[in-house]
């Protein structure tokens, strides 16, 4: 009876989160970067980030949008990954709420001739990442980067000449 009793115990422990991590993760469809931006998804998120996440929200379907807006756990893919330029878009009124932003934008901007600032109202601070046609590729948070962070990220990600010069 205890051997039995055991038997259950570890199937259920084992068994069903795998299952239902296996449920969650069969969707492969991906949504493009706007789509997944009005669900609240920034596309920083991993693939594993949504397993995790999985583990303590419930929300089937949120889990599914999450893991829709994902990017594969790769090292290689992910930190190779370049832009040609990129959009600093804010809202000039609440720029007053964001003093590190202002610090890059009045300091450090001008290091990266391929990044341009936008000025829209009520929009969030975020860069909106371009490929070597211009066309929007990603669009990222950054309402509580440090200006540290987006130098470092800008660095990284972002070629320091366009591809037409």
């Amino acid at each position: 009876m205890l051997r039995f009793t055991l038997y259950y115990w570890v199937l259920i422990v084992i068994l069903i989160p795998s299952a239902s991590f296996v449920i969650v993760s069969s969707s492969k469809e991906q949504l493009s970067s706007k789509q997944c931006e009005d669900l609240g998804f920034t596309g920083l998120a991993l693939c594993s980030d949504c397993n995790t996440f999985s583990e303590y929200v419930k929300d089937k379907e949120l889990i599914s949008d999450c893991l829709k807006c994902c990017t594969e756990d790769s090292d290689d893919s992910t930190s190779k990954i370049t832009y040609s330029g990129a959009i600093l878009e804010v809202c000039m009124r609440k720029l007053v709420f964001y003093p590190e932003i202002v610090g890059f934008i009045e300091e450090e901007k001008d290091k990266f001739p391929t990044v341009k600032v936008q000025y829209l109202f009520n929009s969030p601070p975020k860069l909106i990442m371009l490929d070597d046609e211009g066309q929007h590729k990603e669009t990222i948070r950054i309402d509580n980067w440090k200006r540290e962070h987006m130098l470092q990220f800008l660095q990284k990600k972002v070629q320091p000449y366009s591809a037409s010069s």
